[in-house]
């Protein structure tokens, strides 16, 4: 079993990568937003929508339920 230390020192790297690929995301939607001049349509607003509720949820210092578990709702609702 990892202490807590180990977890993070085992899970930065990975965990940084992933976060940096969805704020890329976000910033490519924004600048073809910018150069088009209109939002995402129905189905990709509703996702953007939900990766915008995951990202809150992962910010809540006390989540009432495990975060992995918020997050799969959350996605389970597109």
């Amino acid at each position: 079993m990892l202490s807590p230390d180990q977890v993070v020192e085992a899970y930065f790297l990975e965990a940084r990568h992933q976060l940096l690929e969805v704020a890329a995301l976000l910033d490519r939607h924004d600048a073809a937003v910018a150069r088009e001049g209109r939002g995402a349509g129905p189905a990709a607003a509703a996702k953007l929508a939900v990766l915008r509720q995951a990202i809150a949820a992962l910010g809540d210092d006390r989540p009432v339920q495990e975060r992995t578990v918020a997050l799969l709702e959350i996605f389970a609702r597109i």
